[in-house]
């Protein structure tokens, strides 16, 4: 087994504790700032929060500024540590490098080997958020677009990705997609694409939505945020230890802003606590906002009423 050295290992506990300092005077540095105090004033607008990311990706100076400091150190000392979020998979490699309430940037390489080599993609992902992206190098790769068209406007209405066609990338270009309704793959690069990509909190749809490529055909949805997953995982395990007493947290997700953990509490609060559950139960089929939740409760009511009946007459 390799073992480190006594040497090294100081070398690398002085390296975390310098590389501390140096992401806190990051951090605390200019251009970091600048990014801060720009999506401070964006709200929960979308819109605005786009452009100001549009503006900033657009500023050769501002980019450039933000990510030298950490180059000169990394050059400087090969144990330099940055704290920052880093994930990868089989395709690309990324790190975030700005992160704030309204938005996150991250910078993204794509691997053109990966491309050439790995089977392609039989799905395609809608994030429910609008991106946009600044093309540093573009090695000479092609951009796909898929655009999905909805039954209806409400949240999680049946919905087809449809091909929207194929473009180069350009070196230095900035574009925006909008994540609700628009997918891209990058594919077909002579050499690693690498990207800035900012991400838009405000206004995100509730899932994320993912199509099969060949029909267009949804093939699975998740949680855009894990919040609402943690939330239906809770009461799922309230449920399953009889925590009827815990009636108050069923009736509160059932409230909640998300129409999926609206009905996912509902679910659980039924098979806990029927009889308490009922009332709000009813509430649901006559004036929830979403039009799937109220067909569903609407079906439920009836047998809710026979089963509790039944209890009765037991």
């Amino acid at each position: 087994m390799h073992r480190i050295s006594v040497p090294t290992r100081a070398a690398m506990a002085r390296a975390r504790e310098q590389s501390g300092a140096t992401m806190r005077q990051w951090r605390d540095g200019a251009e970091y700032r600048a990014a801060t105090d720009a999506f401070d004033g964006c709200g929960a607008c979308p819109e605005r929060a786009a452009a100001c990311a549009e503006g900033l990706l657009r500023d050769d100076s501002w980019a450039g500024a933000l990510v030298a400091p950490l180059i000169r150190t990394l050059e400087a000392d090969p144990l330099f540590d940055p704290s920052l979020k880093f994930h990868r998979d089989s395709r690309r490699v990324g790190a975030v490098l700005f992160d704030c309430p309204t938005a996150s940037i991250a910078a993204r390489v794509n691997s053109a080997a990966a491309m050439a080599t790995l089977p392609p993609l039989q799905t395609i992902v809608f994030t429910g958020r609008i991106a946009v992206t600044r093309v540093v190098k573009a090695g000479g790769a092609q951009l796909r677009r898929w655009h999905a068209t909805f039954a209806s406007p409400e949240p999680g209405a049946a919905c087809v990705a449809r091909f929207a066609g194929t473009r180069p990338l350009d070196d230095g270009e900035v574009y925006r997609t909008d994540g609700r309704d628009q997918a891209q793959l990058i594919c077909g690069a002579a050499s690693d694409v690498v990207t800035l990509v900012a991400t838009i909190r405000a206004g995100a749809a509730p899932l994320i939505r993912e199509h099969d490529l060949a029909s267009g055909a949804l093939v699975r949805v998740s949680d855009a945020d894990d919040r609402p997953s943690r939330t239906a995982m809770l009461l799922r395990f309230l449920r399953v230890a009889g925590r009827a007493d815990a009636a108050e947290c069923f009736e509160e997700a059932t409230h909640a802003p998300e129409f999926h953990l609206r009905w996912a509490a509902m679910r659980e609060w039924l098979a806990l606590d029927a009889a308490r559950a009922a009332p709000r139960l009813a509430e649901m089929a006559a004036t929830d906002a979403n039009h799937d939740v109220r067909a569903a409760a609407s079906l439920m009511v009836p047998r809710v009423e026979a089963r509790l009946a039944g209890r009765c007459r037991g």
